[in-house]
Formats: structure tokens, sequence, C-alpha cells
């Protein structure tokens, strides 16, 4: 697909949803875990890209004294447009608002202390390129927050039953949806040159044609071995200050 008519479809997904203004998704909660708001964010240059209707890039603003510099950008028009209206909205001008490919950032490298990117890779034609991207304008000692689905456990089940049943799974109707999975997620990470830091993810669900999946947390437990299944994968990454 064109990369305009990819814009122009997540242009037109961008304008059916509203901004999440609590920031409550499980993945902006897994980040939100694992952020240390003193170390990666104050007075830190921050990127967050993929950073949809703008809710997160908002509380991201919220939680940082004084940051140098807070770059919100998406690939949809759209939903630059919408984050920046709803920070206008809640008065907050810290923010800057741009369109942005995360397959080809517009920054030199070695830019951004702290980038955060949340359900996005997933979303893209070449899912490897955007990560090294990512690692790219990251600087030496900086930390990548890096969350995608995980169809490791049963959601991924639930995917090849659809697909063998002539049905396409989407993620609420997005143009690309690929299949990812948090061991291959990290083995990106790991190619593009950074040192991964923590792994973490949550959800265990129940899969039922014709409704919402029922969510089991009691499944998430014992972390350590249960993460490798969670639905929501969360991978902390640094980049090393100097070669090994």
């Amino acid at each position: 697909m064109p990369a305009e008519s990819v814009r122009s479809a997540y242009d037109a997904w961008h304008t059916r949803y509203a901004v999440d203004a609590e920031s409550d998704a499980p993945w902006h909660r897994l980040v939100k875990q694992h952020l240390d708001v003193s170390r990666d964010l104050h007075r830190k240059r921050i990127l967050e890209i993929g950073s949809g209707r703008g809710g997160f890039a908002c509380w991201l603003a919220g939680q940082a004294a004084k940051p140098a510099t807070l770059v919100a950008a998406d690939f949809a028009r759209t939903a630059a447009h919408k984050g920046k209206a709803f920070a206008r909205e809640r008065g907050v001008l810290a923010v800057r608002w741009a369109i942005g490919d995360i397959q080809a950032l517009a920054h030199r490298g070695n830019t951004f202390d702290t980038i955060i990117s949340c359900e996005t890779i997933e979303h893209v034609p070449d899912p490897p390129l955007a990560v090294r991207e990512l690692a790219r304008v990251l600087r030496p000692g900086g930390r990548l927050y890096l969350t995608t689905p995980n169809y490791l456990g049963t959601m991924g089940l639930y995917r090849i039953y659809l697909r063998l049943t002539g049905r396409r799974y989407t993620e609420e109707g997005q143009p690309i949806n690929h299949l990812v999975v948090l061991p291959r997620t990290v083995v990106w990470v790991r190619r593009a040159g950074l040192r991964v830091l923590e792994i973490d993810a949550v959800g265990h669900y129940l899969p039922f044609p014709g409704r919402p999946p029922i969510e089991i947390p009691a499944l998430n437990q014992p972390r350590q071995l249960m993460r490798w299944f969670g639905l929501h994968s969360l991978v902390v990454a640094t980049k090393p200050t100097s070669a090994p």
C-alpha cells in the first residue's frame, strides 16, 4: 500500500476515536509503572513517536519539570491535529506537535534522552526498520520504552483461528496489523544495537467470537514466567555509551 494511502487510512481511523484523556490504556499503565520521572523526563529531550491523539503526551508534559524538549509525533495528520487541540484545551504548552514517520525520523542521530513508542511498530510496513530508527535518534545512555502487542498467548491462537476460518484479524480496524511476539521484539531491539534493561507484559484473555475477550488478571502471576504470554508487552532498552 503506498505511503499516502496508508496515511489517508490512518487519518480516517483516528477520526473515529476520541482522545484518551486519562491515558489509562494497558500499555500506558505499563510505561507509567517503569518510568523514572526524574531520570527519564525532568529536563530531558523526549520523543513520543506514534503519539496518537495526544493524551499520553499531555500526561508526560504534566510529569516533566521543564523538559528541554518534548516532541509528540504521529504519522496521521488527524492524530497530531487532535493532540494539539486537546493540549490547547488543557493548557499544555510544553509539547511540540509534529507529523512523523517512525521508519524515517526527521531528527539527527543521538538527539533524544528518552523515546516512548506505544503500540506503533506493529502498524508500519517494516517494524525492524522502525526499531533501528528509534535506536538511531536515541542518545547514548538514553532509554527507549517500546510497547507492542504480544501474540504468543491466547490472542495469537485466536488470530490463527480467524485466519483458518477465512477471516482477517485487525486491531480495531487498523490498516496494518503485523503479528508480533515478545521474543521477536526483543531480538529487533538487540539487533538495533540497544541493550535490553527490562521486559514486562500483562493481559491474559479468553477470546470469544462475537464478544469482547474476557481478561483473567490472576494469570499475570508469576510475572517472570507469564510476562512472555501477556498481550500487552513492554521492552525498556538503553543505548550503550561506548562500544563493548
